[in-house]
C-alpha cells in the first residue's frame, strides 16, 4: 500500500502527458518553455511549502498509501510529484481553453 499515492500521481502524470500529446498543448508544443514554466512553478511552490515547514504549519500526514520517503523534514517525494502536476494541469487548462476560444472566434 505504500505506493498507491505514488503510483496515482504518476498514473495522473501519464494520462497528463497523453493529453498533452494528443492536443499538442505544452510539451509537444514548447517544450522548453513549458520546461522551464513548470520547473518556475513546482520551485515557487516548494519555497512555499518549505517556509511554511520552518514556521510549523506544513506538515506531513500519516498514511499506509505513501511511500514515507523523504526529501526535507516533513517534505515527502509525493509533494514534489504532486506540484508537478498540479503545475502541469494548470497549463494543460489553460492552453486547452485558450485553443478551444481561439476556434470559437475564428469560427464566429
Amino acid at each position: 500500500m505504500g505506493l498507491a499515492y505514488l503510483a496515482a500521481l504518476v498514473l495522473s502524470l501519464a494520462a497528463m502527458c497523453a493529453i498533452d500529446a494528443r492536443f499538442r498543448l505544452v510539451f509537444w508544443d514548447s517544450p522548453g518553455r513549458a520546461a522551464a514554466v513548470i520547473g518556475i512553478g513546482v520551485a515557487a511552490f516548494l519555497v512555499w511549502d518549505l517556509a511554511g515547514i520552518a514556521l510549523g504549519v506544513f506538515f506531513r500526514g500519516e498514511t499506509e498509501f505513501m511511500t514515507g520517503i523523504l526529501l526535507a523534514p516533513e517534505l515527502p517525494l509525493e509533494e514534489v510529484l504532486f506540484l508537478t502536476f498540479l503545475c502541469y494541469l494548470t497549463l494543460v487548462l489553460v492552453l486547452g481553453t485558450r485553443r478551444v476560444l481561439d476556434r470559437e472566434r475564428s469560427a464566429s
